[in-house]
């Protein structure tokens, strides 16, 4: 009895180590998926909105180009991989892209403070007129993927 309990155990090990022995490090997506936005706004839709919602949507404008923009030469969507494009999916290069990934959370927590503390002391208009150009800037980005 016990050796059928032993050989019971060591079996189910073997094939948990087998199975985990095969999932190592899958490919991660090199843009965010927090990039999207929900909705795109028309001017009379932004001169409708409070100062409070204002700043939101120009804080999260800002925060999805900061990470798309570096890598538009790869893709300008989420769900691209090292791997898809042909870049190995090796240590070095994990690593360099955790570092991006860190830097860069770093850099919008900084300047989430920073707009926070900062942009209430903007104008009205001004904030409406930046949130169209930013989403137009997207707009245009989701569309280059199409031209090349």
């Amino acid at each position: 009895m016990k050796t059928k309990l032993i050989l019971l155990c060591f079996g189910f090990f073997f094939i948990t180590g087998v199975g985990f022995a095969q999932k190592k490090n899958p490919p991660k997506s090199i843009i965010s998926d927090k990039v999207a936005i929900k909705k795109y706004h028309s001017k009379e839709e932004l001169d409708r909105k409070q100062k409070g919602e204002l700043l939101g949507l120009y804080i999260e404008r800002i925060e999805s180009l900061v990470q798309l923009l570096p890598y538009i030469a790869f893709a300008t969507k989420p769900g691209v991989t090292m791997s898809t494009l042909g870049i190995p999916n090796n240590n070095d290069n994990r690593k360099i892209l955790d570092e991006k990934f860190e830097a860069t959370a770093e850099f919008l927590g900084k300047n989430r403070e920073f707009q926070e503390a900062i942009l209430p002391y903007s104008d009205t208009d001004n904030l409406v007129s930046a949130i169209l150009f930013y989403e137009s800037t997207l707009k245009s980005l989701h569309e280059y993927s199409e031209f090349h």
